[in-house]
């Protein structure tokens, strides 16, 4: 019998893809876009990781989310850190959310609000994404743009709380595969990993509509 975190994997697996290769990636992650186009996306990500860490500190000692609440994941402080340094200190000032990535907050938010599993599915998809592909971002950004070895501009990707990042997803998952829910909430949580890969490649779809390459 599968692993639940083998399942999720495998479930979603196509909208997972979808968003590693969407065209606003490609082109940003081959260098074909500016650091203007860098520091939109960086300001689209903390609109999503204020949803979903405004509500860590409630959901600590939920039997189901809880045991996923880690401090050393907690992303925000670096990425305010970041849009300092590549929008300056009155960056707040600048900040929108585009429509994508407002439907998107929305949806953290509410399974933060009223939905452990949900909130877990999203946990999931952010943050081992985040140790896993989001370091190919970090370096490509350092190289392409000049940031400082892991300094700013990049610290959103460096997480100096997790010595062995291997290790760490697989306690990751053994926990995923250890949570305390049904197997028709499982199927839920499932769903609503889906539902983030495809929240995600939505926010992609919009930046690449606000940067297209010239012909």
């Amino acid at each position: 019998m599968e692993s639940f975190s083998t399942v999720i994997r495998t479930a979603s697996h196509e909208q997972h893809m979808a968003a590693e290769t969407s065209t606003f990636m490609s082109d940003l992650l081959g260098g074909r876009l500016g650091v203007d186009a860098y520091a939109r996306y960086t300001e689209q990500l903390w609109f999503v990781y204020e949803a979903l860490e405004a509500g860590a500190g409630r959901l600590a000692s939920d039997p189901v989310a809880g045991p996923f609440v880690r401090p050393e994941l907690l992303r925000l402080p670096a990425l305010e850190r970041d849009l300092a340094h590549l929008r300056g200190p009155e960056w707040r000032a600048g900040l929108s959310a585009l429509p994508a990535t407002r439907a998107y907050a929305d949806r953290v938010r509410v399974c933060a609000e009223r939905w452990p599993g949900g909130y877990v599915a999203h946990h999931y998809t952010r943050y081992l994404g985040d140790l896993s592909g989001g370091q190919i971002i970090r370096g490509r950004a350092e190289r392409t743009w000049g940031f400082a070895r892991k300094g700013d501009g990049v610290r959103f990707y460096v997480f100096d709380g997790i010595g062995n990042p291997a290790a760490f997803k697989r306690d990751y998952r053994a926990l995923l595969d250890g949570i305390g829910v049904d197997d028709l909430e499982k199927q839920r949580i499932v769903a609503e990993c889906k539902r983030a890969f495809a929240l995600n490649t939505a926010v992609f779809r919009a930046l690449g509509q606000e940067f297209p390459l010239s012909a």
